[in-house]
């Protein structure tokens, strides 16, 4: 009896022990953000960050440092985030009301994001209370503020060179109103007022940025 061969066995390929997608870097401190955002600082504990991001916190430690570390770096990928949506409409060049109006819609769209409900600003929200005992995060803070009022500056020196605003015209004033209107509806839409009240705030505080013109 002729006994039949066995066929050679498929090459045995080791597995590869591929890592979740929860723990790449990006993602991971994506999913902090958001948690930092919705808790802030204090009430959101290192358990917590570890169910987030799936991650234990051996895990979090090396890739991030301690819970301090993980926040300023959450803090600061929500600033690039909320700049490279902002940096192209305040560079652009149109009338003064229209570049007003696409920034804080622009604004509405970060401040009312949210698997849950409205998050509102991480500067405005959290970063400012941690900004009190956190020398860090207080310059952090303060570099956004001053940042986002040389921004509109800018619009209004632009606006008043080309005629859209008068000679007396205050820009640096304007400006801090222009900045005033950013946090009022960071706040309100963590309050949950609705977007159409928010945008009538937006609207009113143009008008008199612009001398109410059309």
């Amino acid at each position: 009896m002729v006994q039949k061969s066995k066929p050679p066995a498929a090459a045995t390929q080791p597995k590869r022990r591929g890592r979740p997608r929860a723990y790449e870097p990006d993602i991971a401190l994506g999913k902090a953000l958001d948690l930092f955002r919705k808790q802030g600082f204090a009430a959101t504990s290192l358990d917590d960050l570890s169910a987030a991001t799936g991650m234990n916190r051996p895990s979090l430690y090396g890739a991030f440092g301690d819970k301090r570390e993980l926040y300023i770096k959450s803090y600061q990928r929500y600033r690039d985030e909320a700049a490279a949506a902002m940096v192209a409409i305040f560079r652009a060049e149109m009338p003064l009301r229209q570049r007003l109006e696409r920034i804080y819609a622009a604004a509405l769209d970060i401040y009312l994001s949210g698997d849950t409900g409205p998050r509102g600003c991480f500067t405005v929200v959290t970063a400012a209370s941690e900004a009190v005992g956190d020398p860090e995060i207080r310059a952090m803070v303060l570099d956004g503020l001053t940042g986002l009022d040389k921004g509109f500056a800018s619009c209004f020196r632009r606006a008043k060179e080309r005629g859209e605003l008068p000679e007396s015209a205050d820009t640096f004033a304007l400006a801090q109103i222009a900045s005033a209107t950013i946090h009022t509806i960071a706040i309100r839409s963590r309050a949950r007022v609705p977007r159409k009240e928010l945008e009538a705030i937006v609207k009113g505080a143009i008008d008199v940025m612009v001398g109410a013109k059309s």
